[in-house]
């Protein structure tokens, strides 16, 4: 009889290996895709506990019937094409200022920047809705300056509300995303800079020919990050504007949550417009990697 052939070394270093991930592989699949399954399933159901019954497309045809929905795609999108480019170009300003060697106090700086990134969501949602009430700081100083001769209604007003939120999320997430920069910049060797001032170039022309082409990979992964987290906007909307006025400042996640615990439950039709959402992310994060992503 032929002796059975031992397992060779590569084999073995494979088997312990898969031994070590199962754990967090079944954690994984038991606590993320199996409920993501379970909603795919749920998308395509309406009515509430025991009476749920099998509806098919029609939750996600109602979405696009639903003048709600549809208002808070919009203000989503407008969230996402305003905050999300301005709030990446001044992380990335403030980053190459305090990438500086010269510059004194960096380490102060960058960290009275970063804050922001360390308070609560609600918190910070709460605060700047005290700031910009009627009686709030912002239009306290705004009269007693003369620039308003009576108090102005920030919340309740469609346009500002909106601008209050990209206000406060610019106040949230810039630095965040400046110290993705930072860690970028870092890693380019300053010689660098010195040999592109020797040749004579200015601050102006280094950062755009130096800067942001060897940051292109971050600044890929930013905008990814930040477009994602503005597609699920949810504290903001909730506890800064309360979706106000009339829905004009609603995002998408607020709706869904509204559709799920605030109104007539009604799981089926959030799971589906949670997946709309996925959806939406996973094509733009595809078109943002197609557009930024120039490696053959």
């Amino acid at each position: 009889m032929s002796k059975p052939k031992k397992m060779t070394l590569s084999k073995k270093q494979n088997l312990m290996g898969w031994f070590f991930l199962l754990p967090g592989a079944l954690l994984i699949f038991i606590m993320s895709f199996l409920p993501m399954f379970r909603a795919l399933l749920l998308s395509f159901k309406s009515g509430v506990g025991a009476n749920m019954k099998w509806c098919g497309i029609s939750n996600y045809i109602r979405m696009f019937q639903d003048t709600v929905f549809v208002q808070s795609i919009k203000n989503t999108f407008l969230y996402l094409l305003i905050q999300v480019p301005i709030m990446l170009v001044f992380a990335l300003i403030l980053a190459s200022i305090l990438n500086n060697k010269d510059l004194k106090f960096k380490g102060l700086f960058r960290t009275m920047i970063f804050l922001p990134c360390a308070t609560s969501l609600v918190a910070y949602a709460i605060i700047f809705r005290s700031l910009f009430a009627n009686n709030g700081l912002v239009n306290l100083l705004f009269v007693k300056l003369g620039i308003l001769d009576q108090p102005y209604a920030f919340l309740t007003n469609t346009t500002s509300a909106r601008i209050v939120i990209v206000i406060a999320l610019l106040w949230r997430w810039t630095g965040y995303n400046m110290v993705f920069y930072l860690s970028g910049l870092q890693n380019i060797e300053y010689s660098v800079y010195e040999a592109a001032k020797i040749d004579g170039a200015s601050a102006v022309q280094s950062f755009f020919k130096i800067t942001v082409p060897l940051l292109k990979p971050t600044i890929l992964l930013t905008a990814i990050m930040s477009t994602n987290g503005t597609l699920q906007l949810f504290d903001e909307s909730v506890n800064l504007t309360k979706g106000g006025p009339a829905n004009t400042s609603i995002t998408m996640s607020h709706y869904i949550y509204d559709m799920s615990f605030k109104y007539v439950p009604n799981f089926g039709y959030s799971a589906a417009m949670s997946f709309l959402i996925l959806i939406l992310v996973a094509i733009l994060a595809f078109l943002q990697m197609k557009v930024g992503d120039k490696r053959d």
